[in-house]
């Protein structure tokens, strides 16, 4: 019953052509050194909190589904050498969109309309400004940097240190860092455009601290032995 629940919140609403659905697919779980369905959850994961926001009436109500959502998977396509752009890339939100911008238009371009890639290669090149003129853009930079936060962003981190031979201990530390040097404070200031998703942001960290904190009861036990 559990498992079911947990596929059901990856499946969302598409916006997008067939031919390209499948197209996008294939993409994303014929990366190398990936387990073929990750790429293509973190897109539909992306989508479907993209879907939430906008029902928050933050925005226009007139905004471009199909170009939003093609750009969600466009911010997971891996490169040519099969390194995913992202959280395993350790790129920037500038970097990222940039590289996703290319490879929409290097992947897609047989497969989509040119006006549809068009749009979404402008919606992926504001994505990383200060103030973007589109409400698109907007939303889905806050989609994406919500992503840091919250037990997510936590897990996210570990299968980063994982792919690096880190330990446990690793992970608290790195928390631990960031929230001494103000990272998150930081990240929380500039890395939203929508209080109220500023605020799921808020309310994501205080999870995670209190998730590392219970983490760092344990480890702290296990040295005590």
């Amino acid at each position: 019953m559990q498992s079911s629940q947990v596929r059901c919140a990856t499946v969302s609403e598409t916006n997008l052509e067939p031919e390209l659905q499948q197209h996008l697919q294939r993409l994303l779980t014929s990366a190398p050194d990936s387990p073929a369905s990750r790429l293509l959850d973190d897109a539909r994961r992306l989508w479907h909190r993209v879907q939430r926001l906008i029902e928050l009436n933050l925005t226009p109500p007139e905004l471009d589904r199909e170009t939003m959502e093609l750009a969600c998977h466009a911010l997971q396509l891996p490169d040519r050498t099969g390194k995913p752009v992202g959280k395993l890339g350790q790129v920037n939100l500038r970097e990222r969109a940039e590289q996703a911008a290319e490879l929409l238009i290097s992947s897609l371009s047989d497969h989509a309309d040119d006006q549809l890639i068009d749009r979404a290669t402008m919606l992926l090149r504001e994505l990383p400004l200060r103030s973007p003129k589109l409400p698109e853009a907007k939303l889905l930079a806050d989609a994406v940097n919500l992503d840091d936060f919250g037990l997510t962003g936590l897990l996210l981190q570990a299968m980063q240190l994982a792919r690096q031979h880190a330990s446990v201990t690793a992970v608290v530390q790195g928390f631990v860092k960031r929230q001494q040097y103000g990272y998150w404070e930081a990240r929380l200031k500039d890395g939203f455009h929508f209080e109220p998703i500023r605020q799921m942001a808020r309310q994501r960290l205080q999870a995670t601290q209190q998730a590392i904190s219970l983490l760092l009861a344990e480890l702290q036990e296990d040295q005590s032995l």
